[in-house]
């Protein structure tokens, strides 16, 4: 299905970024990774314009155009106690600008039938306190995600997933970590990518601007003191 399709992918040296792009190869896709980690992928800081353009670049030199698109690289979290303005600054940078950016140096490279595919978090809509830089840097990326798929309507399909607490070491619990999910399990890095190769299939092909929890049921799940063995340590 994805024989020499071209793929790219921010932050896909480790983690969901990396059973993607296994899985994306074991189907005969080319894949480009940009990513900070030292490696045989384009190693770069994706906060940076200049790194973003030569990216870019480098990608249409090697293959021409683009059919795949996935934004995956995660900005840091901090708090408001501890997060400086820096910080901050470029954790939206990381999470927001540098998909937009991507998505607007790829555009006129896009082959028929593209799509982008934006990682999110469920923090787009809930949040542990502390983690303001990260959980505004996803809330952003979910609202870009419809935006983008409103101004490419017709040529590419951009859509975004919010991953729940998806554990990269593939460990599998038992007891209330498991057990407190509608799921009955933690998710892992397969859950993810077995969507991205969904939505991004002509089987997806009426699916664009949309945002989908992959959490477990998490989300779903209210949560009141007293409430099936909750309680809440003030």
């Amino acid at each position: 299905m994805f024989k020499e399709k071209v793929i790219v992918i921010t932050g896909g040296a480790h983690g969901i970024g990396k059973r993607i792009k296994e899985d994306f190869e074991k189907e005969g896709a080319r894949v480009f990774v940009i990513d900070t980690a030292p490696g045989d992928w384009y190693v770069g800081d994706i906060s940076k314009k200049e790194t973003l353009e030569a990216f870019a670049k480098y990608v249409i030199d090697k293959a021409g155009h683009v059919d795949v698109l996935i934004n995956n690289a995660p900005p840091i979290m901090r708090g408001i106690d501890s997060c400086s303005y820096e910080e901050f600054s470029n954790a939206l940078s990381v999470g927001v600008t540098a998909p937009f950016y991507l998505t607007k140096l790829f555009n006129p490279y896009f082959a028929p039938g593209a799509s982008v595919i934006n990682i999110s978090s469920s923090r787009d809509r809930m949040s542990q306190k502390q983690t303001e830089s990260y959980t505004a840097a996803k809330g952003g990326i979910a609202a870009l995600t419809h935006a983008l798929a409103v101004s490419l309507s017709g040529r590419v399909r951009v859509n975004s997933i919010s991953p729940g607490w998806i554990d990269t070491k593939y460990t599998e619990y038992q007891g209330p970590d498991a057990s407190q999910q509608p799921a009955g399990r933690v998710g892992n890095p397969a859950d993810i990518s077995s969507l991205v190769l969904f939505l991004v299939s002509e089987k997806a092909s009426f699916i664009d601007g949309e945002n989908i929890a992959v959490d477990g049921g998490m989300t779903r799940l209210m949560i009141y003191h007293g409430d099936h063995g909750w309680k809440l340590d003030e």
